[in-house]
């Protein structure tokens, strides 16, 4: 498929889109987050592709959502139309998502790192929430996620009076997983995503599937949930390919079934 606000390539077995509107900073428009997640899907789907990587430019990943789309915007037109509902789409990505950013995260761009799995930050990167200094809040994840990895007192002070944080700060938080220097951020992500794209398929699935769920379930049930995503990989053939090989001291060769 042809697109005009991404860009998308093959590393191996990593699959990196790049956010292209560098007129607008890579602000996040309908087109581009429709884009953004068919991509996204089509690596998705692909048995080749182990892993995903989604970056910006050097000096922006995404400085926010594109306001002009929403200036005049009554609530019955957000109702229906909303792009921010698009961001639905990247909780239904089954392989790992990693974010290699650099420059701002801000609003929009920051709630889009915040939706991956892991994140690489340049030395550059500033992580904000300044929807408040246009009459808004965040739309797309920002209080929920933002509080859950930051906790509530910097999420109060990011949503309420436009904190932002340097990539140190992010660490420092729990935002992000690395802080790389700027040259080295989307190669470092790519290592990153290429090990995660070499271990058990299957296992990478589940394991972010119940990560995930430890943020919408209660201890017990996010306990139960997985445990049978332990046992459902005993039907596997990975989990006797992985095991077998742990005891005769080889690699595994991982088929993901």
């Amino acid at each position: 498929m042809t697109y005009t606000t991404i860009l998308v390539e093959d590393r191996g077995r990593v699959g990196l889109v790049t956010l292209n509107r560098p007129n607008a900073m890579n602000a996040l428009n309908r087109q581009l987050l429709e884009e953004l997640v068919q991509a996204l899907s089509e690596l998705d789907a692909r048995q080749e592709i182990g892993a995903m990587v989604i970056t910006g430019a050097e000096k922006a990943f995404a400085a926010g959502a594109d306001i002009k789309e929403m200036v005049n915007a009554s609530l019955t037109d957000m109702l229906k139309n909303s792009f921010v509902e698009l961001f639905d789409g990247l909780r239904r990505i089954t392989k790992p998502l990693v974010a290699a950013v650099s420059g701002f995260a801000l609003g929009g761009g920051c709630e889009l790192a915040m939706a991956c799995d892991l994140v690489v930050a340049a030395e550059n990167a500033r992580f904000g929430q300044p929807e408040v200094t246009i009459g808004v809040i965040p739309g797309a994840g920002g209080t929920q996620r933002l509080t859950h990895a930051v906790g509530k007192a910097i999420a109060m002070e990011m949503v309420l009076n436009n904190r932002t944080l340097t990539a140190s700060e992010a660490l420092q938080f729990g935002l992000v997983n690395r802080v790389v220097p700027v040259a080295n951020c989307l190669e470092v992500a790519l290592k990153l995503a290429g090990e995660l794209a070499e271990r058990a398929p299957l296992a990478v699935r589940l394991g972010k599937e119940a990560i995930n769920k430890a943020y919408e379930l209660s201890l017990t049930e996010g306990l139960n949930a997985e445990r049978h995503a332990f046992y459902m990989l005993f039907a596997s053939q990975d989990q006797k390919e992985g095991m077998q090989a742990f005891v005769e001291k080889r690699k595994p060769e991982w088929k993901g079934k």
